[in-house]
């Protein structure tokens, strides 16, 4: 098993983290290692389950902060082990599986969480989750496990998700639905189309509905979030001489976090006005979460990163957090747009940035 130093600086981390290969459903070897480095901190109360590792510490301080990051990959492109290069710029830039999604994001929070989980040395008590199954389905999400069995592991007056951000606070998330709406019509020879009835175009008054739909931008706690909705697929084909008896638009809305999903999905099917006939098929539901960057734990996080701080478009599992009243953020080094990407990679010195700005943030000497 590999042996992982906590205390090392927060690139080697990094890079023994790219080292243990980890793509979902192969987390085993990676939650060994962290557990095991996890035990051996003397005021760490660790527990595991499945290939999700939780530890925590309880010195009886009047807040918590919850740090989590997720252990597993994509599948990996001959990306590994890890390797560090020279951008043009002159950057040192560690490359390898995992190393922006997000083990860099990582490793800065066990380094924190290791160096912290001693009396004195925290202004909050913290606790650190590792957890299996983010890039795959939400059944496989340690995350979502820990939501739905446990959810007083994920109590604080704060979490921390480690996914990039660009060591910039990127505040809350989006939530997100996607809905078809179906046309059933009558097939028929195109040479005949009045013996038929085409599914395509009475698909065309929703579509011009969605086209023309101006959607509103809210600040909510100084940060600006801005909606869509969005045509994101269209299936309706049978043959170039043939009326379709079936047609499909796939559509998202993505929404702001101050409206409930029952707010969401209300003003969602106002806005498409379905005819008659058409039918609404939810596939995919999500919440947003509100950026909670008032409460006074948050304010001093933003005081560490020099008042940087953005909203987050899209959906990470800062939800989860939103969902049980905890204010949540992301903040990890690193450019999202490398994920998933064959020559993923990190900036060493985000990565020690996002490190040094937890350290000050977290530790007892910063109040």
């Amino acid at each position: 098993m590999t042996s992982l130093d906590l205390f090392a600086d927060p690139v080697v981390l990094s890079a023994a983290l790219v080292d243990i290969e980890s793509p979902s459903h192969h987390e085993e070897a990676i939650a060994d290692a962290i557990e095991a480095a996890l035990r051996g901190l003397e005021y760490a109360q660790v527990q595991r389950f499945g290939n999700t590792v939780v530890a925590r510490t309880n010195f009886g301080l009047d807040s918590r902060v919850v740090l989590a990051g997720h252990i597993d990959t994509v599948p990996l492109a001959d990306n590994t082990p890890h390797r560090l290069a020279t951008s043009p710029s002159g950057e040192t830039i560690l490359h390898g599986c995992g190393s922006v999604d997000m083990k860099s994001g990582l490793a800065c929070y066990l380094h924190a969480f290791a160096t912290l989980a001693q009396p004195g040395k925290a202004a909050h008590d913290l606790t650190l989750i590792a957890y299996e199954g983010e890039e795959v389905a939400q059944e496989f999400n340690g995350l979502y496990h820990l939501e739905r069995d446990h959810p007083e592991l994920l109590q604080g007056d704060i979490a921390l998700l480690g996914e990039p951000s660009g060591a910039i606070i990127e505040a809350g998330c989006q939530g997100t639905i996607r809905v078809f709406v179906d046309a059933h019509g009558t097939r028929a020879h195109s040479a005949r189309s009045w013996l038929g009835h085409n599914a395509a175009h009475d698909l065309a008054g929703v579509l011009t509905r969605i086209a023309a739909y101006e959607p509103r931008t809210v600040l909510i706690d100084d940060c600006e979030y801005r909606e869509g909705l969005n045509v994101v697929g269209l299936e309706g084909f049978v043959a170039t001489n043939t009326i379709p008896d079936h047609a499909r638009l796939i559509v998202n809305f993505r929404y702001a976090p101050d409206r409930s999903v029952e707010d969401a999905k209300a003003h969602l099917e106002e806005t498409l006005a379905l005819e008659e006939g058409l039918e609404l098929i939810y596939d995919d539901v999500a919440p947003g979460a509100l950026p909670g960057l008032g409460d006074p734990v948050a304010a001093g996080l933003v005081k560490a990163v020099g008042g940087n701080f953005r909203a987050k478009f899209g959906w990470t599992d800062v939800a989860r957090f939103s969902s049980l009243g905890v204010p949540a953020v992301n903040f990890g080094p690193g450019d999202p747009g490398f994920a998933h990407k064959k020559d993923e990679q990190c900036p060493v010195d985000e990565i020690r940035q996002v490190a040094a700005q937890l350290l000050d943030y977290l530790s007892a000497e910063s109040e």
